[in-house]
């Protein structure tokens, strides 16, 4: 295959850059540096919030170059400059569509739903959904008692966590209630995600893309689940991780021949970029 040759490349963490362990390798972090170095913007793309993604942005050392400047947090819904310190692109989820959600999940026996800033998880009440959302993303958590009207200020995003098989059978009704008013989908089995309209990775991916002078056919993404279809779809080069959902490798243009274990990411970029 000749040399690919894009200008930002896009990584998801978890599954995709992150080993089962959330670690990122020795390996891994000198190829990315590499990348930065040649002037290919790296960039963290992530459900995370921009505080639970400055760990791994520490761990790349890549912060420090041009090219390795901006996180893309919330699935899409934030793009962070790093150099700057602030957040440059943000998208809300309208508060009637989030008190709407909240109300029909409590109906479905659904009793918990998660909103988010950089650094706090607020809920409505304790839960173990919650800690578990914790110990994958570090940040810490707030419960809010009026959380209904907490919901009126606006959000990025809103997570409602359950079980995989019960998740399932609220999804038809959600998307009955909300469907043409936001983005719906799970992004780990116990995790479904609402997200403002017409918004994703790779919506937020072109965008900065746009902002930095370069075009679609300039943009390389990296993903394994349903939260990175947009990115896949959107993005020029787009990789699905091998151990990624088969709907997402059927949809991408490439599909690394190592897992997220076995370093395929940084494999894939070695090979076929650098």
């Amino acid at each position: 295959m000749e040399k690919l040759k894009p200008r930002l490349i896009a990584l998801d963490l978890d599954d995709t850059l992150l080993k089962d362990d959330l670690s990122i390798s020795d390996y891994t972090v000198s190829v990315l540096q590499k990348t930065a170095e040649a002037g290919i913007y790296v960039v963290l793309c992530s459900g995370r919030t921009d505080n639970a993604i400055l760990p791994f942005v520490r761990r790349l050392q890549v912060a420090g170059y041009e090219a390795g400047r901006y996180i893309i947090a919330q699935n899409g819904a934030s793009v962070y400059d790093l150099h700057e310190r602030r957040t440059i692109f943000e998208k809300l989820v309208d508060p009637d569509v989030l008190i709407d959600a909240y109300k029909l999940a409590c109906e479905n026996g659904l009793t918990i739903s998660e909103v988010y800033d950089a650094s706090t998880i607020y809920i409505p009440s304790e839960n173990d959904w919650t800690e578990l959302d914790i110990k994958l993303s570090g940040l810490k958590k707030k419960v809010v008692p009026e959380f209904e009207e907490f919901l009126r200020k606006g959000h990025q995003k809103m997570v409602i966590p359950g079980e995989p098989e019960e998740l399932q059978k609220f999804i038809p009704k959600l998307k009955e209630k909300i469907g043409g008013k936001a983005v719906i989908f799970i992004s780990k089995p116990f995790f479904l995600e609402i997200l403002p309209f017409n918004c994703g990775k790779g919506e937020a991916v072109l965008w900065l893309a746009e902002r930095l002078s370069l075009t679609q056919k300039d943009t390389m993404g990296f993903g394994d689940s349903m939260n990175d279809e947009s990115m896949i779809t959107l993005t020029n080069y787009s990789v699905a991780m091998k151990n990624g959902l088969e709907v997402i490798k059927k949809q991408a243009a490439f599909i690394t021949d190592y897992s997220n274990n076995e370093d395929g990411l940084a494999h894939f970029i070695e090979n076929y970029v650098l």
